[in-house]
């Protein structure tokens, strides 16, 4: 099917089945052109709590999916490319997150959405990275265990210094690839550009950029520079809302390796099929629903 008339479909389904359709901002173009709302995973986290729509299309990964379903139980949840994973978030497991809480006691525990719901279930509070210094500044608990992202778990640690952070050895695989090489050469190749970077990157290169921020946070950020050359440090699917709301503005992608091959599995095809056939829906068991809810809870009552 053409583009266009693929495009028409999906307005029509999406009309016909009383749906919203959310994408990440790191999706293709043509999904991000297609979606009701674009944003990261703070901003749909909202938008999936206070939707009146029926059906919620996720165009993201399977936790994103997951934690809508957490918060709209009542709606359904499509995910339109099923095997859309994160390896971070399966680098936590509630096991492992069971075992550490019973070697610090005293701890809070904080967790990234980017987690399952079971992880999340065993959490006192969820975050995302717009809003994770402030949610860590929230608790009273002096130790705060951190999971499962090591990286953003030592940048809140060098905004609160009154915590101490237990983090967990995880990592986003897209953001861990961008090299202080990469950030020297592009110093070298434009000395007037600003740098942005996401605090999935490693603490070497958060250190090296101007700007320390989420992917929301980038993009207003970036919008507000006088400076016309911008470097980017996060997933590429970024730079097309970039692109669209500063077009006299130059953006540079920071690394080659700053894709994420998950969040481009969603193309219009599952969008349409997702519809069509109300396929690949989301479901969580309800007793794990209700314990990570109020993680989730917690996290949109701070925010």
């Amino acid at each position: 099917m053409m583009e266009h008339n693929l495009v028409a479909e999906i307005n029509r389904l999406r009309k016909e089945r009383n749906a919203i359709i959310l994408a990440h901002n790191y999706q293709v173009p043509e999904v991000q052109d297609i979606a009701d709302i674009v944003g990261d995973s703070y901003a749909l986290s909202k938008h999936a709590a206070n939707t009146k729509n029926q059906v919620i299309v996720f165009c993201g990964v399977h936790f994103m999916a997951e934690s809508a379903k957490i918060l709209s139980p009542d709606k359904t949840v499509l995910l339109p490319a099923k095997d859309a994973g994160c390896p971070m978030a399966d680098m936590v497991t509630a096991e492992g997150l069971r075992e550490m809480k019973e070697k610090y006691p005293e701890a809070a525990v904080v967790t990234y959405v980017n987690s399952s719901a079971e992880v999340k279930a065993e959490s006192d509070i969820c975050c995302t990275s717009s809003n994770a210094v402030k949610v860590v500044q929230s608790i009273k608990n002096k130790q705060i265990i951190f999971a499962p992202d090591e990286n953003l778990g030592s940048y809140i640690a060098s905004k609160v210094k009154d915590k101490e952070l237990i983090l967990w050895r995880g990592f986003c695989i897209t953001h861990k690839r961008v090299r202080t090489s990469e950030v020297a050469k592009v110093r070298e190749l434009y000395p007037d550009a600003k740098i942005l970077v996401h605090p999935e990157c490693e603490p070497e290169v958060q250190a090296m950029a101007d700007f320390l921020g989420s992917t929301s946070e980038i993009i207003k950020y970036a919008g507000e520079l006088t400076e016309k050359n911008i470097i980017i440090g996060t997933e590429e699917g970024i730079l097309h809302t970039l692109k669209k709301q500063n077009p006299d503005k130059n953006f540079y992608l920071l690394s080659p390796g700053l894709i994420c091959a998950n969040m481009k599995k969603t193309r219009l095809e599952d969008v349409y099929y997702s519809l069509l056939n109300m396929q690949h829906q989301v479901e969580v068991d309800e007793e794990i629903r209700v314990k990570a809810l109020n993680a989730l809870n917690e996290m949109l009552k701070i925010s």
